[in-house]
Parts: C-alpha cells; structure tokens; sequence
C-alpha cells in the first residue's frame, strides 16, 4: 500500500516547487535565485523543467517544440513565489527592473499592476504572444 502511494506521488503531472539556490535553469545552468523570475515548464507527460528567466523558458521551448508543452508557469512580480500560467501575464520591459538574464523583462499577473510599473519604472507592455515573437526573433540584441 505504501509503494502504491509513493509510485502514485512520484508520477505527479503538474508543477514543482522551485528550490531557490539549489534548482538550476535547465537552459542557461545558472542557479535559480530570484523568486519574481523564477519559471517552469510542464509536459504533456509531467516532465518539468525549471529556468530562472522567462527568456530562457522560451528559448528552451522553441528547441523542444511546444507541441510536448503543457503548462509555460511563472512567478511574476506582483505575486513572487507563486507559479502562474504565463500565457495570461503581461510582460514589461524597463531597463529600470534588471531581470537575470539582462533582458530586463519582468512578468506580471495582472495588466493594472504591470501597468503601474510601467508608470514607475517605464517601459512597454506586451502579452504572451507578442514577447514570445520578441525574445525568439531578438536573441542578440536581448543577451
């Protein structure tokens, strides 16, 4: 009965806590630190890959081919720790908040709160399908 719980605990299918100075980006190698930029990956099997940057998730993504991609999750800067589908965020780029791949792209849950950080910090706003063209198709100028 046990093993049975285990094996059952062991193939979960959807995200993972993200282990802050131990888990390293699965794109980049560098250790995931900073909990506003921490993302995920999930596979239609379960499989979960963990970044520390929303640019390295895309990138990852486009080379595994996002026809085996479930679930793009990430922490965002109004609710930092706290995984979200990304495909709903809302995305500033502002030289004012470094993100840690030097793209200084920063995630946020809601539009009124990106918009207010846009208002602070300056910058553009984009939805998921715009900064996932944009950092594919900007990789030199991003990096």
């Amino acid at each position: 009965m046990v093993m049975v719980f285990l094996l059952a605990s062991g193939c979960s299918r959807g995200p993972k806590p993200i282990i802050y100075g131990t888990d390293a980006c699965q794109f980049c190698r560098m250790s995931i630190i900073d909990p506003k930029y921490a993302t995920e990956i999930v596979t239609h099997k379960g499989k979960v890959y963990k970044f520390d940057s929303v640019e390295c998730l895309l990138h990852f993504g486009a080379e595994m081919g996002e026809e085996y991609i479930s679930q793009f999750l990430g922490n965002t800067f109004d609710a930092p720790e706290e995984l979200n589908d990304l495909t709903s965020a809302t995305f500033l780029i502002s030289e004012s908040l470094p993100s840690p791949m030097g793209a200084n792209l920063t995630a946020f849950r809601g539009s009124l709160a990106a918009q207010k950080a846009r208002e602070e910090h300056g910058g553009s706003l984009y939805d998921w399908e715009v900064i996932h063209q944009y950092v594919l198709n900007n990789d030199r100028e991003l990096n």
